[in-house]
């Protein structure tokens, strides 16, 4: 009996100094490591900046932070997700528009800032 109240009372201290003395601090993490409708939300962002902007290489630059998959792909999975969690239509609109002028992008054709 001893033994299991000294392992009950040694997993209690543990998840009191894991949950509340010392809890992990997530600091500076990165884009990719975003869960999927967050990912989905960033790509709007994305898309809705580029609207602005018109910055086809800046926008490519902010959905590699997502990940190692090419951009296109990125986009895809992303409109995927939006359109089964019912985004409005406004959102999709916006995100397809940033897929089309990136199916239409040339990378070869931009010429970059001093």
């Amino acid at each position: 009996m001893r033994f299991l109240l000294v392992i009950a009372l040694g997993a209690a201290l543990g998840m009191l100094y894991g949950w509340v003395i010392n809890p992990v601090k997530y600091v500076d993490t990165a884009p990719d490591s975003l869960r999927q409708d967050y990912k989905t939300d960033y790509v709007l962002m994305i898309a809705e900046a580029y609207q602005v902007e018109k910055d086809m290489n800046l926008a490519v630059r902010r959905l590699a932070l997502l990940g190692s998959d090419p951009p296109e792909t990125i986009i895809r999975e992303s409109i995927q997700f939006a359109v089964d969690i019912h985004y409005n239509e406004t959102d999709l609109a916006k995100m397809r528009a940033l897929s089309d002028a990136l199916q239409n992008w040339d990378p070869g054709l931009e010429i970059s800032p001093p």
